[in-house]
């Protein structure tokens, strides 16, 4: 890689926040991100997770965050039904300056941040995402994340919850029901029924997501 990658702390809030209203600006929907605030970034980088940055010479290019949340009632691992509460670390905002799209940083920040991971600490990763926010979504298939859920978060906003073991491979099945990501009750039922979303692709002008069940472990 060409940029260097700097593990960032609290001296790096102001950079953050700057390249931030960078990409917001750069959207044609600003709703689909959510920025962090200075209050965000600082528990974050105040030991609650961990931050990596991307600078060219020494302009901040590209970050991404990985959070060590609270357990409250908002509990991603509670969405996913996932007994281990406190082993579970969740996937954050992801950010690059529009002049450095598409050199792939966001996927090769996906790969490096990783291998600040305790894994004897953290078994599970959780991220939710808006509906048809393709990019974010195409994001987390390519990092072999799945849809463990489908409902309303944060004050009524609908969103996928996405889930990763960091400590086993998942299999799935081969038979798999293909639904348009439109029909948001359709997936509903789908997961209730133990499917899960492992992959999303366009035809005309409409996006799908595949849902499979998992492999029966040997």
């Amino acid at each position: 890689m060409r940029y260097d990658i700097q593990k960032l702390d609290v001296s790096h809030i102001g950079q953050l926040i700057v390249l931030q209203q960078q990409v917001v600006a750069a959207l044609e929907d600003p709703a689909i991100l959510q920025p962090l605030d200075e209050e965000e970034l600082r528990y974050i980088l105040e030991g609650n997770g961990v931050m990596i940055g991307l600078f060219d010479v020494d302009k901040m290019i590209a970050f991404r965050a990985l959070l060590e949340p609270p357990i409250d009632d908002e509990h991603l691992a509670y969405d996913i039904s996932y007994p281990h509460v406190d082993k579970v670390i969740y996937q954050e905002i992801s950010n690059v300056h529009p002049a450095y799209r598409g050199q792939n940083l966001q996927q090769q920040m996906a790969t490096l941040i990783m291998e600040y991971v305790d894994t004897t600490k953290h078994t599970m990763m959780c991220a939710t995402v808006m509906p048809f926010n393709i990019a974010s979504l195409k994001d987390k298939f390519a990092q072999g994340m799945y849809v463990a859920a489908l409902k309303l978060k944060y004050g009524g906003k609908l969103r996928y919850v996405f889930a990763k073991s960091l400590v086993e491979q998942e299999q799935w099945q081969q038979e798999d029901r293909i639904i348009d990501m439109a029909q948001t009750a359709e997936q509903q039922q789908a997961l209730r029924e133990g499917y899960l979303g492992v992959a999303m692709y366009q035809q005309l002008d409409k996006w799908y997501v595949v849902y499979q069940k998992r492999a029966a472990k040997n």
